[in-house]
């Protein structure tokens, strides 16, 4: 998490993600305050970069292809353009196929990039030389999904895009003109992957991007924690005391009854949550998709009065938790 591209509508860690105080290790199941310390993350959208100015509008052909541009380099790209430049449609070209996974169309997946403005030509920002950068391509604008789903973990990828699948209105720091279309070089090192389900779990499927449950006839609560990848993902790794940023939903196993329902962007310090959390996240990676099934001693075994929905006691509970992102602790 320590480079954050502006292209990539990030989750805002610390500012626009809810606390997950209904998740409080407190034995009466009573918050003990937020759960989400402000400020812990910083600022977590920084400008495009911060000497930029303002790109021209400028009037030009676009192209109908990517051959008027040459990637040289092996490590770190270099792109050589004929500016000003701009594209008709987006258009994807491979320049080196991996040999690992298709990536999936909502996959999690670690790349690193290298962009440059069509009207200057000039590099406006770049990964390379910092750590690769982890998001889900369902939140990053539309060209970078384009150049990225359906490729091979492995590949570099080169995507001249149209302002329309970039920023159709210019950036939000005003250093890209509206009008403006991009090039960018990605190198995709990793992808999200599904897990083969485990016979005896509760079966989960998506539904209108949402996570449904069926509770499997005849089986039992587990008596002890269950923590099951259901998508394994490419980002670090979460700390026993780490800042995390999740989704969740959950349901009572004894009937498969929904209980919460936080399939939203929220936040919180694990070392603060119920001992199922803090047990079963702890190794996960950013990206993944987690299966928990907390026996009653780890959630709440009084009970919980506050804050609603209430639950009554000794009740087994079934999560799956979507890891969006993780800091070290403040």
């Amino acid at each position: 998490m320590t480079y954050t591209p502006s292209l990539l509508r990030r989750l805002a860690l610390g500012a626009a993600a809810a606390g997950l105080i209904a998740l409080t290790a407190c034995g009466s199941g009573t918050p003990g305050g937020s759960s989400s310390p402000d400020g812990a993350y910083g600022t977590s959208s920084p400008s495009v970069s911060p000497s930029a100015s303002p790109s021209p509008t400028v009037s030009v052909s676009p192209s109908p292809d990517l051959s008027g541009i040459t990637v040289t380099g092996d490590k770190e790209p270099k792109v050589e353009v004929k500016a000003p430049w701009a594209i008709a449609t987006t258009q994807v070209k491979v320049l080196k196929k991996g040999e690992g996974a298709v990536v999936a169309d909502d996959a999690t997946v670690s790349v690193d990039y290298h962009g440059v403005n069509g009207t200057t030509g000039e590099v406006f920002e770049s990964s390379f030389g910092s750590d690769p950068v982890t998001f889900q391509l369902e939140g990053v604008v539309a060209g970078f999904k384009k150049a990225i789903a359906g490729q091979t973990v492995g590949s570099r990828v080169l995507v001249g895009m149209t302002p329309a699948d970039g920023y159709p209105n210019g950036s939000p720091d005003g250093s890209i003109a509206p009008g403006t279309s991009l090039i960018f070089v990605i190198d995709i090192h990793a992808a999200s992957e599904e897990v083969a389900p485990v016979k005896g779990l509760p079966k989960v499927t998506m539904k209108d991007g949402k996570p449904e449950i069926e509770i499997p006839a005849g089986v039992e609560a587990p008596t002890k924690l269950v923590a099951q990848d259901l998508v394994h993902g490419p980002g670090d790794k979460v700390e026993k005391d780490s800042l995390i940023a999740v989704q969740y939903r959950s349901w009572t196993y004894a009937d498969g009854k929904i209980f919460e329902d936080a399939w939203e962007p929220q936040q919180g310090s694990l070392d603060k949550l119920i001992a199922g959390w803090q047990e079963g996240l702890v190794g996960k990676t950013v990206g993944s998709r987690v299966l928990l099934i907390v026996p009653p001693a780890k959630a709440y075994p009084e009970g919980r009065e506050t804050p609603a929905p209430t639950l009554a006691p000794n009740q087994t509970l079934v999560y799956v938790v979507e890891i969006l992102d993780v800091a070290p602790a403040a």
